[in-house]
């Protein structure tokens, strides 16, 4: 769409994707529900249809509902040339690895990755012959020694998954590049609006729809974005592969898509005052959340940022499990439950000590004892009243 990139973030999440020839009269694409297309006659058949949205083959490359998504996302994404659409957020980090890597091949994988990239790495990296390494994505100085010259990739999360740190990516997708490994970034938590992942230096982005873009807890979906020199591999893997999404979903995620903007910026002014609160909470070790001025991350997040979201998390004093499942259960307004980015709050416990292989849990210089973490996905209730629920919470913490 002409001037689609110099146009506010507001305006683009509404514009994108709205080709004429899809949407016709409406506002929106309809919903292209067909498995099978027509061929006008033989000469037409034997024509064939050039490999690419926006012409007809067979269902399983989509139509305008699914294109009209995909060019969407690519069109939020300053940098990209193209966007794959996967039936699952896992689905489309295991598009993008299998896509970059090969039998022989090393990934390297930040250490605060999410738990289902890292459980991929072991059932379905390894008996393919691809080896990972875990690397600690806040030792700039030691990153250079992982590569070797079977390393073709990095995986990257930022904030890392349930503790939130920040880490440099620009620096670390520079130094990857110098090795020639591909970087790509699990950028669910931001969006495009929030870190223009391209533009920072990594090579694709990867995205769980099925959080903020769909927005209502109502679909499963992900995407990898990426520029033109990937795009093409990334393509041809996802076709090998036979992926497709119901152009349902689709349509459900260009809906959401239409009001992530509005939607983040409430979530993420909720989240801020919220995490404000919990600072001054004495049952609270840490708050884990980097858009909190003196947070961890927070000089890396204000540097390379443009927004946020409602994720955050936070440390327990001391405790027992025991004590923390008290906390969960006495909350009226947060759902025990997995996912975020919907329209309702939600609340799970972690432990990451189980999942780390190159970094701590605790980190070096907090209590031994300050380890109980607690996960928030703040939606689009009143703020006060979830701080009045988290304080029920505190209350049933202290009655043992």
């Amino acid at each position: 769409m002409s001037g689609q990139a110099d146009r506010k973030r507001a305006t683009r999440v509404v514009e994108a994707g709205r080709r004429k020839e899809w949407t016709g009269a409406a506002v929106n694409p309809p919903v292209w529900r067909g498995s099978t297309h027509l061929y006008a006659d033989s000469a037409d058949l034997a024509r064939g249809r050039p490999n690419e949205d926006g012409h007809f083959y067979y269902g399983r490359r989509g139509a305008p509902t699914q294109w009209a998504l995909a060019e969407a996302l690519t069109e939020l994404e300053p940098g990209a040339h193209g966007t794959l659409l996967y039936p699952s957020g896992v689905a489309a980090i295991a598009g993008a690895l299998l896509g970059v890597l090969e039998s022989g091949d090393v990934l390297l994988m930040t250490d605060n990755a999410y738990e289902p990239s890292r459980a991929m790495a072991k059932n379905l990296l390894a008996p393919l012959g691809i080896e990972t390494r875990f690397f600690d994505p806040f030792d700039l100085a030691g990153f250079a020694a992982h590569f070797d010259g079977r390393t073709k990739a990095v995986l990257l999360e930022s904030p890392g998954s349930q503790t939130m740190e920040i880490c440099d990516v620009p620096a670390l997708c520079a130094m990857a590049r110098d090795h020639g490994a591909a970087s790509l970034i699990d950028n669910t938590w931001a969006s495009a609006l929030g870190f223009p992942a391209l533009a920072r230096g990594c090579d694709a982005s990867i995205m769980s729809l099925t959080k903020h873009v769909g927005g209502h807890s109502d679909l499963m979906m992900g995407s990898v974005t990426a520029g033109e020199a990937l795009y093409g591999r990334l393509r041809a893997k996802s076709q090998a592969l036979g992926q497709v999404v119901s152009p349902d979903d689709a349509a459900l995620a260009l809906r959401g898509l239409r009001t992530l903007d509005v939607r983040l910026q409430r979530e993420t002014a909720s989240a801020l005052k919220i995490a404000e609160w919990l600072a001054g909470r004495p049952e609270v070790a840490h708050v884990l959340c980097p858009m909190l001025p003196g947070a961890p991350g927070h000089a890396l997040w204000k540097r390379d940022f443009t927004g946020g979201c409602g994720l955050f998390s936070f440390v327990l004093k001391g405790g027992s499990p025991a004590s923390r499942a008290r906390f969960i259960d006495a909350l009226e307004l947060f759902g025990i439950g997995y996912s975020w980015g919907g329209f309702e709050s939600l609340v799970i416990p972690f432990d990451p000590a189980r999942a780390r292989s190159a970094t701590p849990w605790p980190p070096a210089g907090w209590a031994g004892e300050d380890k109980l973490g607690v996960r928030l996905s703040i939606g689009l209730e009143d703020p006060e009243d979830l701080i009045a629920d988290l304080a029920r919470g505190f209350a049933a913490l202290a009655n043992r």
